[in-house]
């Protein structure tokens, strides 16, 4: 009997670890897609379609109008059905939205490609989330939340890096090429994913506090008040950083600091590097602190990266110090991202109910999307209207305010999420928040 219960854990093993090993191979195929177009997508829309700054943040804030849309459903739909089928739907959704974002050439055909764009991206994110969460264990989870992370940025880079090469925006057709290539990785996304056998999710038989007779999804989510808390921090982390990279600090470095727009793919390279070579030495080191700790001393980094930013633009955009600004702003940016990949993931799995898993998952991809939608627009009014020192000092406000929110979150995140807490086992029963997995389907 107990040579039999051996040999399943064994099995599970091997099922979880070869399951985890294609969803983040293929994560870093589709980040690899993505790195071609990311750090170019404003400089696309606004220069080489010639439609304007106005219609690039369009283009943006219909990211976050897809996010409302398809994310509710697609939370229900993987606690339903499961975040394979959702995923697969997605990757192909991003596909076409990425090859109609090449291929269009109005203001109506740019801003369809967009939701299309947006909505795929945007489904894509919880499911991956969700099957990362059901390959692990809470003991491996921070672990495989930080490998992931590591792999798309470092994927996302060596695409950024190459498609900086191939780019020239007096050719449409280089930026065509490049938005195929990023529909081509989605499809096979897809391809690799689409048949990952995952273990299957324990009955959720915990007292969670908002499972109470009656009470919806939503209901349930919207009660848990670390999981609100936890959502105005991601807000902020959001728009702070990532919703400025594709915007704000391309505007800022190729308008006020005056940098070409193939340095712009250096510095996404230089952020990918410092995520890489810090993050697994980050993972050891936070894996013995607070989760919150890691947060609060990320708005501390991200603020010094926005120094760094001002500094740039009291210097000519050819010379050694501006560009040398830059990329320490970019490479500060990385930091903050190393100390938030093993944080931020695992703290919405201990939070989330195990059969709301894909609704906690949506709901935080749904704030991370708003909030990258409207960080474009703050930096295209300041920047766009010359107000560069207001939008630095801005951004600088939101790092602040990142360190004193995860302080304050630390008073009601439960100690196991906070990893204030030993983990006893591979399996923890009895936790208030989640239920680990059971048998591989």
């Amino acid at each position: 009997m107990r040579r039999a219960v051996c040999e399943m854990a064994i099995t599970r093993e091997t099922t979880m670890r070869g399951a985890l090993r294609r969803v983040q191979v293929g994560n870093a195929l589709s980040a690899f897609g993505s790195g071609f177009t990311l750090p170019y997508m404003f400089v696309y829309v606004e220069k080489v379609r010639g439609l304007g700054s106005m219609t690039a943040w369009l283009v943006f804030t219909l990211f976050a109008a897809a996010a409302l849309v398809v994310l509710p459903l697609g939370g229900r739909g993987i606690d339903r059905f499961g975040p394979r089928p959702v995923l697969v739907a997605g990757a192909v959704l991003t596909a076409l939205g990425a090859l109609s974002f090449g291929l269009a050439t109005t203001h109506w055909t740019i801003l369809v490609a967009a939701f299309l764009f947006g909505a795929g991206v945007t489904t894509t994110q919880p499911a991956l989330a969700t099957m990362v969460v059901r390959a692990s264990t809470r003991a491996t989870r921070a672990h495989a939340f930080a490998l992931q992370f590591t792999l798309v940025n470092l994927g996302m880079g060596i695409g950024a890096m190459l498609g900086g090469q191939i780019v020239d925006v007096s050719r449409p057709g280089s930026l065509t090429l490049l938005f195929s290539i990023e529909a081509l990785m989605f499809l096979v996304l897809a391809a690799v994913t689409g048949t990952v056998r995952l273990p299957a999710a324990a009955p959720d038989t915990l007292d969670a506090p908002a499972r109470k007779a009656g009470g919806s999804d939503f209901r349930t989510l919207l009660g848990d008040r670390a999981m609100v808390k936890l959502s105005v921090l991601a807000g902020l982390i959001f728009f702070a950083c990532y919703g400025q990279f594709e915007s704000g600090v391309a505007a800022y470095a190729t308008s006020t600091v005056g940098i070409s727009p193939s340095a712009l793919g250096i510095g996404l390279g230089v952020n990918t590097f410092a995520i890489v070579l810090l993050q697994m030495f980050v993972v050891r080191i936070t894996a013995r602190r607070r989760r919150t700790t890691a947060i609060a001393a990320t708005g501390i980094v991200w603020l010094a990266a926005w120094i760094f930013a001002g500094v740039a633009g009291l210097f000519h955009g050819g010379s050694f110090a501006a560009i040398g600004s830059m990329m320490m702003t970019y490479a500060l940016f990385g930091v903050g991202e190393a100390l938030l990949a093993p944080t931020l993931g695992p703290i919405v799995a201990d939070l989330a109910p195990a059969r709301l898993l894909g609704t906690y998952n949506a709901a935080f991809a749904l704030v991370k999307q708003v909030a990258i939608a409207l960080g474009p627009a703050l930096g295209v009014l300041l920047v766009g209207a010359g107000l560069s020192t207001l939008y630095l000092a801005a951004l600088a406000l939101f790092c602040v305010a990142i360190t004193v929110v995860a302080w304050r979150l630390r008073r009601v995140l439960p100690a196991v999420a906070d990893n204030a807490a030993p983990v006893r086992s591979a399996v923890v029963a009895g936790s208030p928040h989640t239920a680990e997995l059971a048998t591989a389907a």
